[in-house]
């Protein structure tokens, strides 16, 4: 680990050049910031004698509660926090001598650290904790004691109440049944429910981080239940929890033990010479490869090919990209060989909810431990809890060949069993789908698949994000 912690401490020293380099930009935040205090003064003077409130900030949505603006106290804390953050943030922004790559880094964590320090997050500070400690004579704080021992325990930050969705009776109720298993996946095939079924059958290929049931949440909600009810003859690939017998399985094995074998078994199912297919994020990864792989071979078992949120051009891989770096990918790489030889589902769900800190970490703190209540139940945030273990190369090859490298944007740059991977070679029809919103899959680097496939491809941009988007 000696290198990884050099490398740390080169970038620290580059950042110290770069602001001792950039006094300027230094000193314009800091000026900024001081003319905005000097108003803050000025507006706080005016209302003393009377006059209406005024901001000097933009409205943060973390400040709902009245007493944000009606208690002169709390507005005041809440105004020069978010000049202060502000400030925080512009300074990071204004490192223009370093690398693209850690100027983003050093951003992030500004902001991640400003996030952190905000009142609403300490009792002492947030008025609708104070009430709440008024109403209970602190109750509420004991309760969120019982509550931090609890997530403690488990190893993360609850974010539905325990027993709130049981899978196959709440989530993933569309009709169907296991119909083949091995030991990387299982195949579910779902019931008709139309009377004619299509002639080509639809196999979906979901993300192997998560459940397989991100598009099968709720009837009314269901991707799945829509496609059966189309008259699809549907099946979807459940990735196994691996255990310590499957660990040692590579990038190569996914492929096949996953979406090859999934593909002859429904053929043999069906009878039908090809299949359709559907990838969501990572699953659209490797399918993409996949059917690169085998067209590399003369082979093209897939009809069509659909993509939902799936990266193509990783040079901007969205705010993932903060965590992917030599050093911190070699940091990963010796965390997985300690955890013996797997990334762990939970230290995933993390690294994601860093990345809306505010939404998925500091409101839960707020919500469970200092207010003492249970967080409502959302069948989205069930699944984001739902996580699964990665084997340890299976993950290293994925960081490295493609977000680190970038190697899928160059024709035969990433190489599976010996055959180059161009996806150039994929001449069969793609409909593709991006989100607007999305922070995980940027939508302009999803669009790339135009380019980068051989045959017609019709891309769609969507609203919202990652997965409230598809």
């Amino acid at each position: 680990m000696t290198e990884e912690w050099i490398s740390a401490w080169e970038q620290t020293l580059e950042m110290a050049d770069a602001w001792a380099a950039g006094v300027g930009q230094a000193q314009q935040a800091t000026m900024t910031a001081a003319t905005r205090h000097l108003e803050l003064m000025g507006n706080t003077y005016a209302r003393l004698w009377g006059q209406p409130r005024e901001e000097v900030m933009p409205e943060d949505r973390r400040f709902r509660d009245e007493a944000w603006r009606e208690n002169l106290a709390f507005d005041l804390m809440k105004q020069i926090y978010l000049i202060t953050a502000q400030w925080m943030v512009d300074m990071a922004d204004g490192l223009e001598e370093v690398s693209p790559d850690l100027h983003k880094r050093a951003k992030f964590w500004a902001q991640q650290y400003a996030d952190a320090l905000s009142p609403t997050n300490f009792a002492a500070t947030n008025p609708e904790v104070l009430e709440e400690i008024t109403r209970t004579g602190g109750a509420n704080l004991l309760q969120g004691m019982q509550n931090l021992m609890s997530d403690l325990q488990q190893g993360r930050v609850s974010m539905v109440p325990d027993g709130a969705f049981e899978v196959g009776k709440d989530l993933a109720v569309t009709p169907g049944k296991v119909v083949y298993r091995n030991r990387l996946i299982e195949l579910i095939q779902y019931t008709p429910t139309t009377e004619q079924v299509r002639e080509i059958p639809m196999l979906a290929i979901p993300p192997w981080i998560n459940k397989y049931y991100v598009m099968d949440m709720r009837p009314e909600n269901s991707m799945y239940q829509y496609l059966v009810d189309a008259g699809f003859t549907l099946f979807t690939i459940s990735w196994k929890n691996p255990d310590d017998s499957v660990l040692h399985l590579e990038w190569a094995d996914y492929m096949e033990m996953g979406v090859m074998e999934a593909l002859r078994v429904v053929k043999a199912i069906t009878g039908a010479e090809k299949v359709n297919t559907l990838g969501y994020c990572l699953g659209g990864i490797i399918q993409e490869v996949t059917l690169a792989y085998l067209a590399a071979q003369g082979e093209e078992p897939v009809n069509t090919a659909t993509y939902f949120a799936t990266h193509q051009d990783f040079k901007d891989a969205g705010d993932v990209d903060v965590f992917i770096d030599e050093t911190q990918v070699r940091f990963l790489e010796w965390l997985m060989e300690a955890s013996g030889g797997y990334l762990d589902g939970r230290n995933m769900a993390a690294t994601f909810n860093i990345l809306r800190a505010n939404d998925l970490l500091w409101h839960y703190v707020v919500h469970n431990y200092l207010m003492g209540k249970e967080p409502p139940a959302f069948d989205l945030l069930f699944w984001n809890s739902d996580g699964t273990r990665v084997p340890g190369k299976v993950h290293s090859f994925l960081i490295r060949e493609f977000f680190l490298a970038n190697k899928l944007q160059e024709p035969d740059g990433i190489e599976v069993k010996g055959v180059g991977i161009d996806t150039r070679r994929i001449t069969i029809p793609v409909y593709a789908v991006a989100c607007e919103g999305d922070h995980i899959v940027p939508w302009r680097g999803a669009s790339k698949i135009r380019e980068m496939h051989g045959g017609p491809v019709r891309f769609v941009l969507a609203e919202s994000g990652h997965i409230a988007g598809i």
